[in-house]
């Protein structure tokens, strides 16, 4: 007999199929899984269950392995008698149940779900349950914080009354129509008033008249922010007194504190008199210093400069001519001292006139490192550490060398028994909390630094070491000059300066150049000291209000054999500029009269004449008329007093090209 099984066979796989999926799922589910028998005794209560079918996740959760076919009372003794009851309750009535409950054997919180599974004969119910410990926890934590919470608060609120009532500050409560709403005690001991006669009255009522825009207007700008404002305020009595608000809004309010400022402000005020006091004090004892020094020494040079005039005079009435070449070598050594110490009070006012160059401060340490240390001695040993890669600066290199040589000077005369002197550079970046330490802008600076290991300086000192004439020096050996025309020049410089020491510790100036971003510029050849009468006929106009400068400058002009044209001031200029007469080059005073100066005049020139060549002669940079010493193309200055000699190079120089 044969019979098909096609179908029974098909029924078979697909239940297989069906068991091999709930199996995968079964095991693969984070959710715990149980599927238990409940037993019940004659009085049909749940007493034990038995877990029929656990999944993997049954034991992560309950920390149960290899339960599976074990009674609940075996695996988990002490379980808790509510769970038989829920269980017993789902097998007995069919109805699922979903709760959250503790197991104390498994120290847990579950989320279960439970429903009867199968026959109801079969008394099995199948369990979807998650550990929720953490969240339950989490929950009790924040029952126990909330009640936490609720005891601060209503201490806080009573502490807060307590401070409303005792304050000394005033406090208010200030709607957004400026009516006060609410005040605390401190009101009437501060300015007399009892609650009631300001609460629901306007605030401007009790501002100065003075004050009122300025306070209302603060109060006013508060409702969309909080804000600080000091006014003065009335007193009942009549008087005033300042008060410093700090409000805030919330909830259509404004909330303000205010405190009684009127003794800080007399202080203040009294205070701010004493110190222009001690400032127009220090002011006159620097300008006696000041005048004080430049009197005693200008005096010395006036003195040479006049005998030696006067001896001149003598010598050519006596017709002893031959005997004046001493006499004109003294009073143009006295006129180069001169010349020196006002180019040093210029340095310290920062009005010297500078020539800037691309400069490597290594190649020019390098260059000095002999000159310093025959300056300083065989008793001064000199170290130089240079920084490969230095960054060059934009400075006047011949300032440079005499700020240099100055620092190594000051270190040689704090060593009188020898020491040691160190020069070193480096590469500096400056982030904005560091240069503005240093009243720098943040960014990249190259550092000259010259340390010494003499007596060191005591704070007083070095806060009066960049003061003109402030020396410590004994009387002839120091002008007191020298620190303050370095302190110049790096300002000018777009830099700074600044000292370490302490006494018996030495001192190191460090010398803060801004970097430049460009190749250094070449060594220059030397020129020639004097030059020759040119052969070729050139012209130059020479503008200069002082007859006496003006008259040197031509017979300059005429001695290099050009032409010279002369003008008094701008306008003067002008009428020769606009003449027929060829100019090759314009040799001006920066400081002229009659409503141009020199570079004004240089500008209108160079609009008749393109191209025309400038030479500025001035005594000090004026950075308005300088351009801050931006001068165009074909434009150079010389800065007074000059010896002719240099002036002729500098005109032959110009005229050349």
């Amino acid at each position: 007999m044969v019979q098909d099984v096609t179908a029974a066979k098909r029924a078979e796989a697909a239940l297989r199929e069906s068991e091999e999926r709930y199996r995968t799922l079964f095991g693969a589910i984070d959710v715990g899984f149980c599927i238990v028998e409940m037993k019940f005794d004659g009085q049909g209560r749940a007493v034990d269950y038995r877990l029929a079918e656990i999944n993997p996740a049954f034991e992560r959760q309950t920390g149960l392995y290899g339960a599976a076919g074990r009674w609940v009372s075996e695996a988990a003794p002490g379980l808790e008698r509510h769970w038989f009851d829920l269980y017993g309750e789902v097998a007995r009535s069919g109805r699922p149940i979903r709760f959250e409950n503790h197991a104390e054997p498994f120290g847990r919180w579950y989320d279960v779900h439970a429903f009867r599974t199968g026959a109801p004969e079969l008394n099995r119910v199948a369990i979807l349950f998650n550990d929720i410990t953490d969240r339950r926890r989490a929950e009790d934590g924040l029952r126990d914080l909330a009640g936490t919470l609720e005891g601060e608060v209503a201490a806080r609120t009573a502490e807060i009354d307590r401070m409303w009532a005792t304050a000394p500050d005033l406090m208010m409560v200030l709607d957004f129509d400026g009516v006060v709403r609410r005040v605390n005690p401190a009101w009437t001991a501060l300015l007399g008033y009892a609650p009631q006669e300001i609460v629901g009255h306007p605030l401007a009522r009790f501002v100065a008249p003075q004050d009122r825009g300025q306070a209302l207007g603060a109060f006013a700008a508060d409702a969309s922010g909080s804000a600080r404002a000091e006014s003065r305020y009335l007193h009942k009595d009549g008087s005033q007194r300042w008060i410093a608000w700090t409000a805030a809004p919330a909830g259509g309010m404004t909330y303000a504190t205010g405190r009684d400022m009127t003794q800080e402000r007399e202080r203040a005020a009294e205070l701010d008199r004493a110190q222009e006091a001690l400032r127009q004090s220090q002011k006159m004892e620097a300008v006696g210093q000041l005048t004080g020094g430049l009197a005693h020494d200008f005096n010395n040079l006036l003195a040479g400069i006049s005998g030696s005039l006067e001896m001149i005079e003598t010598r050519i009435a006596q017709g002893r001519g031959e005997e004046i070449g001493r006499y004109v070598a003294g009073a143009q050594g006295a006129a180069r001292r001169a010349a020196a110490l006002t180019h040093r009070l210029l340095a310290f006012s920062r009005r010297q006139t500078l020539e800037p160059k691309p400069t490597d401060v290594d190649r020019l340490v390098a260059g000095m490192e002999e000159l310093v240390r025959r300056t300083v001695g065989p008793q001064v040993s000199v170290s130089v550490a240079v920084t490969p890669g230095l960054w060059p600066t934009l400075v006047d290199p011949n300032q440079l060398e005499n700020a240099l040589l100055n620092l190594c000077i000051n270190a040689r005369d704090a060593m009188p028994d020898g020491g040691r002197i160190a020069i070193e550079t480096a590469n500096v970046s400056l982030c904005e909390r560091e240069a503005r330490a240093r009243d720098l802008p943040a960014g990249d600076y190259v550092k000259l630094r010259v340390c010494d290991t003499g007596t060191g300086m005591t704070p007083d000192v070095m806060a009066r070491a960049f003061d003109p004439f402030f020396t410590t020096k004994p009387i002839g050996m120091g002008t007191g000059l020298g620190l303050s025309m370095i302190y110049g020049f790096a300002r000018q410089s777009g830099g700074q300066v600044r000292i370490e020491s302490a006494p018996g510790n030495g001192t190191c100036v460090n010398l803060t150049l801004p970097r430049h971003h460009g190749e250094a510029a070449p060594e220059a050849a030397p020129e020639p000291a004097r030059v020759t009468r040119e052969p070729t006929r050139r012209t130059v106009l020479v503008v200069d209000d002082e007859p006496l400068v003006r008259m040197l400058v031509v017979d300059v002009v005429e001695e290099l054999g050009y032409a010279a044209l002369e003008a008094g001031d701008g306008p003067q200029a002008l009428g020769v500029l606009r003449g027929p007469e060829a100019i090759d080059l314009l040799v001006t005073d920066v400081g002229l009269p009659n409503g141009m100066n020199g570079r004004q005049v240089a500008d209108a020139a160079r609009e008749l004449r393109p191209g025309l060549k400038v030479l500025f002669v001035t005594g000090y940079a004026e950075t308005s008329v300088l351009a801050e010493g931006d001068l165009d193309t074909g434009m150079q200055v010389v800065t007074k007093p000059f010896d002719m000699t240099t002036l002729a190079a500098r005109i032959r120089t110009m005229t050349a090209g």
